[in-house]
């Protein structure tokens, strides 16, 4: 792929853009080192799955598991600095290669600019606070585009299998990787140069097949359980006529929130690239491909359905090759200035979270208090002499499984009636079988079997993620679901 003016100079972006990339991340690291948020619901689950190697977990492809296990398996520690630590290593990662991109196809200046852009993202700066599947994902995506990209500049069965490799470990980190296959298709219908040979497309699709084999065969070894999770996401899928609408006001709210998420003048500047396609070169024009279709695809969700803000995120590996190279002096200073300053307020923000407030309760009070709760369960469960807890509520039973990780506790959720809705009623359900008492932890209704019985107690969160939610505690036999 050319740019079709003369050959860049390719040579001497590494260094400054490795410098500028790792001092943000060093100090990234060491603020996640001070920061005072518990674990997420996600990420403690994330560090469950980590305990528990597999190739597939009930909602999500298993890489982000086994990153997590060994990084914490090394450290020997399993503390929340050692779970978020691969976050801004990885994105710091994603931000090199995207400026090998870059260099490759525009020169030294356009690598320095892409790499220092995509590391300042405001989609990254929370990424390297909070480990997601996104972020273990941006690595291997921005490394398929990459080989593919070579690929296309020469044909051969080395950069195609490279590029069907990458994706599938991509794919093995989230299924949103399958967007860049659905590009890459649109891009060789729109734009020539993008135009592979059919033996070269068909070894990436080969290499990729080959690498996410393990986790469909787990899928189809469980239900297609990953499936069946995403069925719900997209639940207009299951009943269009009942449950599709024209939600106009979310589409407003998901497209909104791309300016948080990429940044106002970097997503302002990929619309407008979008309008000014005709004036744009071949890689450009590429690069947008493999970014708009995200965006629509996401956006169509937005309007039938609802959309998160992140699932757009593939978006923004092309979107960000797309734009800053391109982007004029004044657009440039106006993005870093107001991305800058997000990249920093965040990690600091994470910092002083039990302080930072905002009408009166801390502006991340969803990141706190977890591990409050989790401790005065498991210390109720010590004085009734307790080793089975049973909890109805999926991020309580997240933060119970890390907070209880060292105790002499085994935990649960209610066996299920019908499909497992969440990991822990697939893998983690109370035993049939099990017989003496359990502690139970009641955060909507309590089990029929529970008429008739008083809780132990009743705890009431007056700050925190749990704030103003009425959990009681019941001491019940074991047998209580088996009928």
């Amino acid at each position: 792929m050319r740019t079709g003016a003369a050959a860049p100079d390719r040579h001497g972006w590494l260094i400054p853009a490795a410098a500028a990339v790792l001092a943000v991340t060093a100090i990234r690291v060491w603020l996640l080192w001070l920061n005072r948020m518990d674990l997420f619901v996600d990420e403690a689950q994330y560090w469950l799955w980590g305990r528990e190697l597999a190739f597939g977990y009930y909602s999500k492809p298993p890489m982000i598991g086994w990153v997590i296990r060994a990084v914490t398996g090394l450290a020997g520690n399993d503390a929340p600095f050692w779970v978020r630590l691969p976050a801004p290593l990885f994105h710091a990662a994603t931000a090199l290669i995207l400026g090998r991109v870059a260099a490759g196809l525009w020169g030294r200046q356009a690598a320095i600019w892409v790499a220092l852009g995509f590391i300042t993202l405001p989609m990254v700066a929370a990424g390297s606070i909070l480990i997601s599947t996104d972020t273990i994902m941006f690595p291997f995506l921005a490394l398929a585009l990459g080989f593919w990209l070579r690929m296309l500049a020469r044909p051969g069965p080395g950069w195609a299998l490279a590029a069907g490799v990458a994706l599938g470990l991509a794919f093995l980190s989230k299924y949103a990787a399958i967007y860049y296959p659905l590009c890459a298709a649109l891009a060789a219908v729109l734009i020539a140069p993008a135009r592979p040979r059919l033996r070269d497309a068909g070894l990436a699709l080969l290499a990729f097949a080959v690498t996410i084999s393990p986790n469909v065969v787990w899928n189809l070894q469980n239900g297609l359980t990953t499936l069946e999770h995403t069925l719900d996401n997209a639940d207009w899928v299951r009943d269009p006529s009942a449950r599709a609408g024209f939600n106009i006001a979310g589409l407003v709210e998901f497209l909104g929130s791309q300016f948080a998420v990429f940044g106002p003048v970097l997503f302002a500047a990929l619309i407008w690239g979008a309008l000014r396609w005709s004036d744009r070169d071949a890689p450009t024009r590429l690069m947008l491909v493999f970014a708009l279709p995200v965006v629509a695809i996401v956006s169509v969700e937005a309007v039938l359905s609802g959309a998160y803000a992140n699932w757009a995120a593939a978006a923004y590996l092309a979107g960000t090759l797309a734009v800053l190279p391109r982007l004029g002096r004044g657009l440039r200073i106006a993005s870093f200035a107001i991305n800058g300053t997000v990249a920093l307020a965040l990690p600091v923000l994470g910092v002083y979270a039990p302080s930072a407030s905002l009408g009166g309760h801390p502006v991340l009070e969803r990141y706190l208090g977890r591990t409050d709760l989790s401790d005065r369960i498991l210390d109720i469960a010590a004085a009734e002499e307790q080793r089975v807890i049973v909890a109805d509520n999926r991020d309580l039973l997240a933060d119970l499984f890390y907070t209880g990780r060292d105790r002499d506790v085994s935990i649960h959720a209610p066996p299920p009636e019908g499909r497992a809705s969440n990991h822990y009623a697939l893998r983690h359900a109370l035993p049939r079988g099990l017989s003496g008492t359990v502690l139970y932890v009641a955060a909507g209704t309590p089990p029929a079997c529970a008429d008739g019985t008083d809780p132990l107690t009743e705890l009431t969160p007056e700050t925190g993620a749990y704030r103003g939610k009425r959990f009681l505690i019941f001491k019940l036999p074991a047998s209580c679901w088996n009928g």
